[in-house]
């Protein structure tokens, strides 16, 4: 059996936003996937406070750990609510979906 001890990659996100803005046309790409990536953050952090590991989640919710990863990568996959909610499950969270309205300009 694969080992399912979480142990989590450091990794400086202010850092390496602050540097990939230097580069031409990221930070309008970047801000449009804002919505994505404050998602991938909470899926990763639940994973983390649940001290679980891709291997472990993906077994909980009967799929691979490449489905898993795939999930955690904002922007590139757009989960359906079913699969959100047995991630959710997975990590001991519930999911909750919410439409604020625009501020006013």
């Amino acid at each position: 059996m694969a080992d399912l001890t979480y142990k989590p990659v450091r990794h400086d996100h202010a850092s390496f936003v602050a540097k990939a803005k230097q580069r031409e046309g990221f930070t309008q790409a970047y801000d449009e996937l804002e919505l994505e990536y404050a998602l991938a953050s909470q899926m990763l952090a639940a994973r983390a406070n649940a001290g679980l590991t891709q291997d472990a989640v993906a077994q909980r919710m009967g799929t691979t750990k490449s489905a898993i990863s795939r999930l955690e990568s904002a922007g590139r996959h757009a989960p359906s609510l079913a699969t959100l909610k047995k991630y959710a499950s997975a990590v001991g969270c519930d999911l909750q979906v919410k439409l604020v309205p625009h501020k006013a300009s």
